[in-house]
């Protein structure tokens, strides 16, 4: 096949990069996950729906098989015309089960989950609202298009029947895959992940909030807010407020929470935090609140992961 490692000159054709991936997760204590679109549109049998299928199994099944566990298997529902003109009927269920059979243990990723779904755009930014839960007969099938569908994916649906958290993505430079001239991990690239580890580890190296914990004030611009969702996800409309002096002033608000979520304002020195629970569904516990300071970058409005 002219689209594989056999025919390039890495390794001498003999390399294996999903080993060489997988060894290098384990080895930094990372959980590997796999991504297989199934627009092979260079594979011979691409439009012949029963025999593309076996094919795209057979690939699936060497994946999930030869390289220890696997965390998270990513699918999308990109589907175009091959060079012959011919679209592919994928087979949806079978992909799944195999995954199930195979890899018990990872989570599926596409528009329609079945256990994560796409945020709905590939800029990195998640909905202002953004419930975990939805509706999976709007978006039953990766691929499916329309107004619904983008809202469902982007927002959920907080009378949502399963429980699918958004994941998004993003791209560190246009395009996803391979070109002639960025074959390789570039230092610019690189020195960009690198900057962003720092910036990570100076904002939120230390969480203030014990600070307040113990009488003391503190300057803040960033709170990390986190509910408790084994029994699933109920904040709906809050406002966090800070003490400062001897009022309580609004620091920024939001829809949903979940999971977590990081809300972003301008420097404020306080003496404690609240958050203010004024929408629900359901009954809600305690919101867990960490306060950082990041003193390089200008007010944002909150983002939930």
């Amino acid at each position: 096949m002219r689209h594989s490692v056999t025919s390039s000159p890495w390794r001498g054709g003999q390399g294996d990069l999903l080993l060489e991936f997988t060894d290098a997760c384990r080895a930094e204590g990372l959980r590997a996950g796999l991504y297989l679109s199934p627009w092979d549109r260079n594979a011979a049998s691409y439009g012949d729906s029963p025999r593309y299928n076996d094919f795209y199994c057979d690939q699936l099944s060497e994946l999930l098989t030869r390289y220890g566990p696997i965390h998270e298997v990513g699918f999308d529902g990109a589907n175009g015309e091959g060079p012959n003109g011919r679209r592919q009927s994928y087979d949806w269920e079978r992909y799944r089960e195999l995954v199930r059979r195979l890899q018990p243990d990872a989570v599926i990723f596409s528009d329609a989950g079945p256990d994560i779904r796409w945020i709905g755009n590939e800029t990195g930014v998640a909905g202002e609202t953004n419930s975990s839960t939805v509706d999976p007969s709007v978006v039953p099938y990766p691929g499916a298009t329309g107004e619904r569908v983008m809202n469902m994916l982007r927002h959920g649906d907080p009378a949502g029947t399963v429980w699918r958290p958004g994941e998004t993505d993003v791209s560190i430079r246009p395009g996803w895959f391979y070109h002639p001239t960025d074959g390789l991990l570039q230092p610019a690239d690189v020195a960009s992940l690198g900057g962003m580890r720092e910036r990570l580890d100076v904002v939120f190296g230390r969480d203030l909030t014990s600070d307040l914990d113990a009488g003391r004030r503190a300057t803040v611009s960033v709170a990390d807010l986190r509910e408790n969702i084994s029994k699933g996800q109920a904040v709906a409309r809050y406002t966090l407020e800070g003490l400062v002096g001897s009022s309580w002033r609004i620091l920024s608000r939001g829809a949903t929470i979940g999971y977590r979520k990081l809300d972003r304002f301008d420097p404020v020195t306080v003496s404690a935090v609240q958050v203010r629970v004024e929408e629900a569904i359901g009954t809600t516990g305690p919101i867990e609140i960490g306060s950082y300071l990041d003193s390089g970058s200008s007010p944002a409005r909150g983002t939930s992961e």
